[in-house]
């Protein structure tokens, strides 16, 4: 029930939903005459969108997201790698039978990598049908796909295919892991999605070592020069509010330990 709900909501709750649903209701509101209060309406998405897409205000709201916690330095050992779904395109996969990665794709890159630099640890890769209104294909079989094809070795490969959202994630990859007492887990996942994994993970009882990838902010004066290219502004209001809502709904439902985890 949390899926299908957390689906709609963030539907409706988008910037740019949120924003063409005041204008609408602006719209309506002038059909009935109450010119003041459409005008209102109408202003209020007009200066929203300008906020969104001409200020560094998505930047600031992301950093914060990416900077909470900061990537450690690497142990001597580690026992697995966890690899969060969300940087493979299920449905670029499934219509063209490729397998296609998104702007979250350094979360498989590091993955592999990090496989590398660790020979002797499992790589569990957790990602499953995340669509709500189309059976894509599990983010795995693209996984699977990828990672045998750039040399990991199958029995070092562990998927979770059933996993919807980032609770799921961690319940999931737990039962597969099996982890036990002094062994070294990394989590891999985009920095600014990292508090909200992190917390998920805790109530799991497993407990991680965070590597955050996928950066979107730059750091210090640049933070506050937004991109002259406007989608890149509103895509950082976007995935910055879909966290901090997320954060509040996990929180309520008891799926994180804190309202904003932090190390």
């Amino acid at each position: 029930m949390f899926f299908y709900a957390a689906k709609i909501g963030w539907f409706v709750l988008q910037p740019l939903a949120a924003i063409l649903l005041v204008v609408i209701l602006g719209l309506l509101a002038l059909a009935l005459g109450r010119a003041r209060l459409a005008a209102g309406l109408i202003a209020l998405s007009v200066a929203a969108l300008a906020v969104c897409s001409l200020t560094p205000a998505g930047l600031m709201m992301m950093a914060v997201l990416e900077d909470r916690f900061p990537r450690p330095e690497l142990p001597d050992r580690v026992d697995g790698i966890i690899v969060l779904g969300g940087a493979f395109d299920t449905r670029v996969a499934r219509t063209r039978g490729l397998t296609e990665l998104n702007d979250a794709a350094d979360r498989v890159t590091a993955g592999m990598e990090l496989a590398r630099r660790y020979p002797q640890a499992k790589l569990l890769f957790s990602g499953g049908v995340a669509a709500l209104l189309e059976e894509d294909i599990p983010e795995t079989e693209a996984a699977e796909v990828l990672y045998i094809g750039l040399g990991l070795e199958q029995d070092r490969l562990l998927l979770d295919g059933r996993a919807r959202d980032t609770f799921e994630n961690a319940v999931f990859a737990k039962e597969l892991a099996e982890p036990v007492a002094g062994e070294v887990w990394l989590l891999v996942t985009s920095a600014s999605h990292m508090p909200r994994a992190v917390g998920c993970f805790r109530v799991a009882d497993f407990p991680v070592l965070p590597y955050p990838v996928d950066y979107r902010t730059p750091s210090g004066p640049a933070l506050y020069r937004p991109s002259s290219t406007t989608i890149r502004n509103l895509e950082k209001v976007h995935f910055a509010i879909r966290e901090y809502l997320g954060l509040v709904a996990y929180r309520l439902s008891g799926r994180t330990d804190a309202l904003f985890p932090s190390p």
